[in-house]
């Protein structure tokens, strides 16, 4: 198979992520931090295209206020970027939502994108789940993400439960999912992260449970 035309999406890596009510939980934020930033320094050296992704909110919300010290990207992916990279802001939880993203990376001959950054449960999943309508193949990397703990009139999950859960349903179809060390392997070898199915997930699940 051809070699995947891959671009970097960092993910709202915000310093909102890392204090307040939507600071991540699962995995660590230094742990996943850390990855993303090897990530990007990977990609740097690979010469593949980067997107960076900032949610912005009026200025008086209280998450990812527009301008806000908490809207400002985390300095880990502050001090790596460049003049080629492009910048974006969304209000979407998809990064096509409302943006020329799309647009960028197909003028890019980008055919798969891999996805980095926060959280987990909502601009990721919506990001992954919104390529396939644009025929883009998706990695998402399991230990350079993250999500928070939720509950409300449905129930309540931990961070944990929720991320790995998360993982296993991406896997399954919208995306392949796997580490940082896992994805700099095969973008040096030029191959892409193996993806399982939902028919085989379904089998290998009912065996599993029953």
């Amino acid at each position: 198979m051809p070699a995947p035309k891959r671009a970097l999406i960092v993910i709202d890596v915000q310093n909102d992520y890392f204090a307040g009510p939507v600071q991540v939980q699962y995995p660590p934020r230094e742990e996943s931090i850390g990855n993303i930033a090897s990530a990007i320094d990977a990609a740097t050296a690979a010469g593949l295209p980067v997107v960076s992704l900032q949610h912005t909110f009026p200025a008086d919300f209280p998450v990812f206020a527009d301008g806000s010290e908490g809207w400002k990207l985390h300095p880990e992916v502050e001090q790596r970027v460049t003049a080629e990279w492009k910048m974006a802001t969304k209000q979407t939880g998809s990064v096509f939502g409302g943006t020329d993203v799309a647009e960028w990376l197909a003028e890019k001959g980008v055919d798969t994108i891999t996805l980095v950054g926060y959280m987990t449960n909502n601009c990721v999943l919506s990001t992954a789940a919104h390529a396939e309508t644009l025929g883009l193949a998706v990695e998402v990397l399991s230990d350079a993400t993250g999500a928070i703990n939720l509950a409300n009139e449905a129930g309540s999950v931990s961070a944990e439960q929720l991320h790995t859960t998360l993982m296993v349903l991406l896997n399954s179809n919208f995306a392949a999912v796997g580490a940082t060390s896992a994805w700099t392997d095969a973008l040096s070898g030029g191959t892409a992260l193996e993806k399982d199915n939902l028919v085989a997930s379904a089998v290998a699940g009912a065996q599993a449970h029953s």
